[in-house]
């Protein structure tokens, strides 16, 4: 079993490997005059090991090598990501803190809480979204119930019995999800992001879990999970033989993937911003960084803000509107 620890351990060396490799290269003409000459604080909402922590930590090192700034990620778990992401919206305009945020964070969250303390759209500047991965419904190696349809069959004799991990607010949502289109129970039991609800389920504290591709592809493979179906349009390339859920009859179950990207506060300046996404574009482009993202069945996005941003004013209402219709009430 591959741990969080474990999970942080590698990206890291991975990463400071890549830094070490790019130190030749220069930083780009007037980044070292133009950015502000102190550490920037990275917050990412999930702990080590976790799908946003392992895309802070592939940018930081040559984002920092490249803006001549030591940059420093701090993981701030809290359930949905709330906490990382508040730290960000309340920080000083100054390009010292950033954030990694996620659909969770910023598209799933509004229409879970009723008062959550930021707004995802006026408080931050979408920067640039960096990589999306698909996920997929997982279950406990010895968890009865192989196919999908017999595990609706089992959640229906028996309703409210089968635990199910709910990773952040993403999980959250299509938990509920499935559960209402299927027409079954389960009993929700809410995990302070991927990390440690893939410790769950692979334990057998939860028969149940949805989790990114990516996280699931090294278990299914070596045997200690199984997987029911991929939620996205199309077939991971780490589990080929893994069919969707709409292969399988569950039409319209599918979501834009679990992508992860970089907020400022509002009101950092454009000449900041600007600078920031550039050498974005420059982290991502480099061979090593896209190989690592490939074999980890991700997929490269690195949008403009003005992209990122639009995405984000059609997302927030279109999955509102999801998760009223699954019956998800703000609380």
């Amino acid at each position: 079993m591959i741990l969080p620890s474990a999970l942080l351990r590698v990206a890291g060396a991975t990463c400071a490997a890549y830094a070490v490799g790019g130190s030749a290269l220069a930083a780009s003409p007037g980044v070292a005059q133009d950015y502000p000459s102190r550490s920037v604080r990275l917050i990412a909402p999930s702990p080590a090991g976790g799908p946003s922590d392992f895309a802070a930590r592939l940018l930081a090192p040559k984002l920092g090598e490249y803006l001549k700034q030591n940059i420093v990620v701090d993981n701030r778990q809290s359930v949905n990501g709330v906490i990382a992401t508040e730290l960000v919206a309340k920080a000083p305009p100054d390009g010292l803190t950033l954030g990694i945020g996620n659909n969770g964070t910023h598209v799933i969250n509004v229409g879970l809480y009723k008062s959550l303390p930021y707004d995802p759209i006026r408080d931050f500047i979408a920067v640039s979204q960096l990589i999306s991965n698909g996920s997929a419904l997982v279950g406990h190696i010895k968890f009865a119930p192989k196919t999908m349809k017999e595990l609706v069959a089992y959640a229906k004799a028996n309703p409210g019995k089968i635990n199910v991990g709910v990773a952040g607010a993403n999980g959250a949502v299509g938990t509920e999800v499935f559960k209402s289109a299927m027409g079954i129970v389960l009993n929700n039991v809410p995990y302070k992001g991927s990390a440690p609800a893939e410790v769950a389920v692979i334990s057998g504290e939860v028969e149940l879990v949805q989790l990114s591709v990516p996280v699931v592809a090294p278990h299914y493979k070596s045997g200690r999970l199984k997987v029911y179906g991929i939620i996205s349009s199309k077939r991971s390339p780490l589990m080929p033989d893994v069919q969707t859920f709409s292969e399988q009859g569950i039409a319209g179950y599918e979501t834009s993937g679990n992508w992860h990207g970089v907020f400022a506060p509002a009101k950092t300046p454009d000449r900041i911003v600007r600078i920031l996404h550039r050498e974005i574009v420059r982290v991502f482009d480099a061979p090593e960084i896209k190989e690592v993202v490939s074999n980890r069945g991700s997929e490269l996005i690195v949008n403009s803000p003005e992209q990122f941003a639009a995405q984000l004013n059609r997302e927030v209402p279109k999955f509102r509107k999801i998760m009223l219709d699954a019956g998800i009430v703000p609380q």
